[in-house]
């Protein structure tokens, strides 16, 4: 069996670092990709999904990616079901980062403020040296 999910587009929303109760770090944000064919009316549509990083995937986003970024995603399909606290049980579909990697210059203000230029992407351990997705 194969979950497998690659996504290009941009950061919807500013990645929002936390850490679990054993100090792993996680980063939570929303990807805006575009659908590759336009709708009845011509109009193109998004969509909005969920990334999810662990350990250093989560330390680059926060670091580096910012709303408006076009970045690339390599991952997995989670699915998340629980209760409220009124007894609904609810489902969450969101992608589970492997790689991010950044696609574009981050954007002006960014280098004024002095932020430091975005590294190049490295592959996780036990993964190919160079795929497609990697930075040069």
């Amino acid at each position: 069996m194969l979950n497998r999910v690659i996504l290009i587009g941009r950061v919807a929303t500013d990645p929002e670092m936390k850490y679990t109760p054993s100090g792993v770090a996680v980063v939570n944000f929303r990807l805006a990709v575009d659908r590759p064919v336009a709708s009845s009316k011509g109009e193109r549509e998004t969509d909005f999904i969920n990334i999810v990083a662990w350990r250093q995937n989560a330390e680059f986003a926060a670091n580096y990616l910012n709303k408006g970024r076009l970045i690339a995603v390599d991952g997995s399909l989670r699915m998340r079901q629980w209760t409220t606290q009124d007894g609904q049980k609810r489902t969450s579909a969101e992608v589970n980062a492997d790689r991010l990697t950044g696609l574009d210059k981050p954007r002006q203000d960014q280098e004024r403020a002095g932020a430091e230029p975005e590294p190049a992407a490295e592959a996780p351990p036990n993964e190919p040296e160079a795929g497609p997705f990697d930075n040069e």
